[in-house]
């Protein structure tokens, strides 16, 4: 079993990266035994769609994986690295640009989310982003890839293009990942809209709690959280139509490995008055730890570039027999 994930490094994680994605890498990670593997990667040749300064790249990309490292992504059991230390994956999307098909690019619905009426003016990166998450997955043989609603298209997409070029040059040389879709997902909402994600390009920053805020600054933007005057009720159902209240008991009972009518059963007919502080004080409990381990990290750019080498160094190595293959299946060496 291979499993593998990549995050961009455009800022600091917060709460909803945390319980939507990150917290389940460190138990996939927990989890494996024998050959099996996580491939944890932050995605900064992706990141180049967006403009950015040389600068502000480099510290993104160490940023992220101090949080990371920080959250309980373990470098020793996971192989944890950033795309532009792993020359393959630039390599093998342009091999699979001659695979994957215009129309099923044009189908893709983030392109036509992120480009928005000036399609024109996007940037060919963007429209051939899919392409290069096929060969993200791809390269390494993953056989399993933990995905959001939003991002089965493209694993959909990934599986096109492995099952094309594998017909095409009659060869079975790519694996057909497969979804790993988590039974409870936490979505976690804005602290200013329960409609909206949580979110760091949200302009407000009160919207989310980041994971580098320190504990005065958790239990102001929990305390300033939008809610409605009503108490809470004894189970999840007397919650409809109220998605502030959802998503801060939501985030209340992911963060304690319950269910939303426990705690609803345990606030019961207490109003957020209440509530507030022992969500802001599980909270503070909670991502402390991680608050200190990151600052200790980010300190450190010897040690964070020693371990995304050391990562970029396992990732060739697993990576090549996978390139290899795929050029000469293409007649392009022998």
């Amino acid at each position: 079993m291979r499993v593998l994930s990549g995050i961009q490094p455009t800022g600091n994680l917060h709460l909803g990266n945390y319980l939507g994605a990150i917290r389940n890498w460190v138990a996939m990670q927990d989890s494996m035994s024998g050959d099996s593997r996580c491939f944890f990667f932050l995605a900064d040749m992706h990141s180049i769609t967006v403009h950015e300064t040389r600068e502000q790249r480099l510290a993104n990309v160490r940023d992220m994986t101090a949080a990371l490292v920080a959250c309980g992504i373990d470098p020793d059991r996971s192989v944890l690295f950033n795309q532009a230390r792993v020359p393959a994956h630039a390599e093998l999307c342009w091999l699979l640009c001659g695979t994957a098909r215009i129309g099923w690019l044009n189908r893709m619905t983030q392109f036509k989310d992120k480009a928005g009426k000036n399609r024109e003016g996007a940037s060919v990166g963007l429209y051939v982003y899919p392409v290069l998450q096929a060969a993200d997955v791809l390269l390494y043989q993953a056989t399993h890839v933990p995905v959001g609603e939003d991002q089965k298209q493209h694993l959909e997409l990934t599986r096109d293009v492995a099952t094309k070029f594998n017909t095409d040059f009659g060869v079975e040389l790519f694996t057909l990942p497969d979804p790993i879709i988590p039974k409870e997902t936490a979505r976690i909402m804005s602290l200013r809209d329960g409609s909206a994600k949580m979110s760091k390009s949200d302009p407000s920053d009160m919207s989310r709690i980041n994971l580098t805020d320190d504990n005065d600054m958790i239990a102001q933007k929990v305390r300033k959280a939008k809610t409605d005057p009503e108490p809470l009720p004894s189970d999840a159902a007397g919650l409809a139509g109220r998605p502030e209240a959802i998503n801060l008991v939501g985030i209340y009972a992911t963060m304690i490995g319950s269910t939303p009518d426990a705690v609803c059963a345990q606030f019961a007919g207490q109003g957020f008055g209440a509530f507030k502080p022992a969500l802001a004080d599980l909270l503070i409990e909670k991502l402390a730890p991680i608050r200190q381990r990151y600052t200790a990290l980010r300190a450190d750019y010897g040690a964070l570039d020693a371990i995304l080498a050391s990562g970029a160094e396992k990732a060739s190595a697993a990576a090549e027999p996978t390139l290899r293959g795929a050029y000469e299946a293409m007649g392009l060496m022998r």
